[in-house]
């Protein structure tokens, strides 16, 4: 089964955004691992909100699938994403996560993220904290309804600052926690 990965920037004080939606804090002036992540990854589960931010830049993202988790997202023609509606999210994903091919990046928002957490489908975290206490803005984890245990895998360093940890969650695929929520 493939493993879908949550990989993104979250400031030290735990948001992924800032109060008006901004992430101008994300360091770009490196690679910061995406080139080898992305070796092994080939698609990406991403919510509305955050799809319609990266929306003309999805090209840049070299993966071959691109699901959006919404109930009123249109694709644009010649738009090559699919659009999966909540009710269609327990049929859906597991298709997904059984199909042959290569990791799937979870890439957010923080509702889809709690979502796929809650009901135990992430496999890993990637955290890429930024030096910064932001103050404000949207936290990383909200609405998890239990404790989630995490093994330590791997930490790296930056001489930006900036620190990126990898953990493991166990159980990763529980279809009962799927059937649930």
């Amino acid at each position: 089964m493939r493993k879908i990965i949550l990989n993104l920037a979250v400031t030290l004080d735990g948001f992924i955004e800032g109060p008006n939606g901004e992430y101008d804090w994300c360091l770009a002036d490196q690679d910061y691992g995406m080139e080898e992540f992305f070796s092994h990854t080939d698609t990406i589960f991403i919510g509305r909100k955050s799809f319609e931010l990266i929306r003309a830049d999805t090209a840049m993202y070299p993966v071959k699938n691109i699901y959006v988790f919404s109930d009123t997202l249109i694709p644009t023609p010649g738009e090559n994403i699919k659009v999966i509606s909540s009710s269609d999210f327990e049929h859906t994903v597991p298709k997904i996560m059984e199909a042959s091919g290569g990791d799937i990046w979870l890439f957010g928002g923080a509702d889809l993220i709690s979502t796929f957490i809650n009901k135990r489908l992430v496999s890993e975290l990637l955290l890429s904290i930024h030096p910064l206490i932001l103050g404000a803005g949207k936290l990383l984890f909200q609405g998890i309804k239990d404790r989630v245990q995490l093994t330590f895998i791997d930490q790296k360093t930056y001489d930006t600052g900036l620190l990126q940890v990898r953990y493991e969650l166990k159980p990763w695929f529980d279809p009962e926690k799927l059937k649930m929520l």
